[in-house]
């Protein structure tokens, strides 16, 4: 089991449905349009933990690469995995590549990476890089440095639509951490 994938679960909670929230009904994080994308054909209640599970490992840990992340850093894996649950895993991967070639003094560190939002062995290996260079405390900086853009995100959500601000509080409370 994926200690990431299950505090999600947990943070996401069971069935949610308020008709003022784009994603319409939820259920462990998953929404009826991706739950239906994976051939589930039920009511949004009745999806299961497992099924879930099933959904979020695929989806947002194993198909962006999260999952090789983590083999690098576990807090920055969870931090883009976390976000990608909530808004999509191309935010949180060209997030990660935007603050990696900000990090890296110009070019003087590692190679300037393409800010695409898929992680591929050039991402992986600026992070590599990044990690040795910084070490422990600079993975906390690129943390916090992705909780900024994910706050942002939310932020410029908010403003462009106002029925979001009702969800906004709740979302950096919980999600921006």
């Amino acid at each position: 089991m994926n200690p990431i994938i299950d505090g999600i679960i947990a943070l996401e909670g069971g069935y949610v449905f308020n008709p003022k929230d784009k994603g319409g009904a939820t259920h462990w994080g998953i929404t009826e349009a991706t739950a239906r994308a994976h051939g589930y054909a039920g009511d949004m209640r009745d999806l299961t933990r497992a099924e879930a599970y099933a959904i979020l490992e695929e989806d947002y840990w194993i198909k962006p690469g999260f999952d090789v992340i983590s083999t690098l850093s576990w807090p920055v894996s969870f931090e883009l995995c976390d976000a990608a649950v909530n808004i999509g895993a191309y935010h949180p991967s060209a997030w990660l590549q935007r603050w990696l070639n900000v990090f890296n003094h110009q070019g003087k560190r590692y190679p300037d990476v393409h800010v695409d939002g898929n992680i591929g062995p050039r991402t992986l290996a600026a992070l590599e890089h990044y990690l040795a260079w910084r070490g422990q405390e600079g993975e906390a900086v690129l943390v916090k440095a992705l909780n900024c853009s994910q706050g942002t995100y939310y932020l410029n959500v908010a403003e462009k639509n106002h029925n979001n601000e009702q969800f906004i509080y709740g979302w950096i409370k919980n999600r921006v951490t």
